[in-house]
This record gives structure tokens, C-alpha cells and sequence, in this order.
């Protein structure tokens, strides 16, 4: 009977661990991911154009009011576009997209779209544009314009 007992609480012992664990790992994967903030520089976020590969997106942060607010920049065609890492149908999911082979997908829904799309994207999953422009070989972004979506983030 002594051995029943002590099997039992070595269980119990241990089950508040086990617990712990998942939420941890629940929460750890239920976050949008932060990025290496790109730089400022007055009142606009700078990132150099030739620094971009083309086809793949390039994922920063800007921190305003305690909020991340993630965004991406994207070569195509020697065109430069920028995104938010948000859509607005999952945005409050806070989970923002992942780069694959040529498209990006978001982590909440798992819905796929073609990088090449992204520009004329129609619908409540693709990635909110992120008006930006092209000066002396930057692609500018204004800060006003991120701090403007913070609700998102």
C-alpha cells in the first residue's frame, strides 16, 4: 500500500511541472516574433535598397508605446514594397507571417500567398500594405504610417 502512495505523489510532483511546461510552450508559440529594428533616420524608418535580396522578405521592428509593430520589405522586379507583418482578419491573433519558398504564409490561418501577388492582394488574410518610397537608393518608410497601425500589433 506504502508504494501505491508514494508512486501517486511522485505523480502529482511532477504534474504541476508538466503544466507549467505546455503553457510555456503554448505561449511561446502563440507570439509574433520581434526583429532587428531597421534604421531611423527623422521622421522615417531608412532601409537601403541594395541591401534587400530579391524575393525574400526582410522582417523589422519598430517599438512605439510598448508595442512591437512588425513589418516587412520586399525586392521585387528591382520595385521595392513594404508590408505590415499583420492581415486584417487575423491580426488579433498577433502571429504575423513566415517567409517560404517565394510566398509568405500566415502562422495563424496558415493561408499562402505568392509574394509576386502581395502588391494587388484583395482579401482579409494578405499582408497590409505599407506605403513607403524610394529616394537616393533608400526605401523610406514613414514612422507616422507604422505608428498609425499600433492597434494591429
Amino acid at each position: 500500500m506504502t508504494s501505491i502512495f508514494r508512486h501517486i505523489s511522485s505523480r502529482l510532483l511532477v504534474l504541476p511541472l508538466v503544466l507549467s511546461a505546455a503553457i510555456l510552450l503554448s505561449l511561446s508559440c502563440t507570439r509574433q516574433p520581434s526583429y532587428p529594428p531597421a534604421a531611423q533616420q527623422g521622421a522615417d524608418i531608412v532601409i537601403d535598397a541594395a541591401s534587400l535580396k530579391p524575393d525574400v522578405p526582410t522582417f523589422h521592428t519598430y517599438r512605439y508605446h510598448g508595442k512591437n509593430i512588425s513589418y516587412f520589405a520586399l525586392k521585387l522586379d528591382n520595385k521595392v514594397l513594404s508590408f505590415l507583418d499583420a492581415c486584417a482578419s487575423c491580426y488579433p491573433h498577433k502571429q504575423g507571417y513566415r517567409c517560404d519558398d517565394g510566398s509568405v504564409t500566415c502562422r495563424y490561418c496558415n493561408m499562402q500567398f505568392s509574394l509576386y501577388k502581395l502588391e494587388k492582394g484583395l482579401g482579409g488574410c494578405y499582408p497590409i500594405k505599407l506605403e513607403g518610397r524610394m529616394e537616393n537608393g533608400k526605401y523610406l518608410i514613414p514612422i507616422s504610417a507604422l505608428e498609425a497601425e499600433a492597434s494591429r500589433f
